[in-house]
């Protein structure tokens, strides 16, 4: 296997074998050669892609964390009438502090 070229590439030229190759040797990659051509035409088209957003004029876009105005579908968190705790607590099996008292492990009796 040859080493491939270290010069840089123009723009626009297209990922060889020999790159990918590489790089899959420099991972520690075994490839079929089956592998290796499907693997150059995968990655050669995920550049060209990238490429291509690169070359997008995009100077006039603001800066943004999410494509849709996002607004908060909660209710208000308003106090409003509710069962009385002590009622509820003589009802619980075990109670401590005003608060359910809970076994520390399941299956464990409070």
């Amino acid at each position: 296997m040859s080493e491939p070229s270290t010069a840089p590439r123009a723009a626009g030229a297209s990922l060889t074998r020999d790159d990918v190759a590489h790089v899959a040797r420099l991972a520690r990659l075994r490839l079929t050669d089956d592998e290796l051509d499907l693997y150059t035409e995968q990655l050669d088209k995920v550049l060209g892609h990238a490429s291509d957003i690169e070359a997008l004029a995009i100077d006039d876009v603001p800066a943004m964390s999410h494509p849709y105005p996002l607004v908060n579908v909660l209710r208000p968190d308003v106090v409003g009438p509710s069962v009385d705790r002590d009622e509820v607590l003589t009802q619980a099996p075990a109670s401590e502090d005003r608060r359910f008292r809970v076994p520390p492990i399941l299956g464990e009796e409070p």
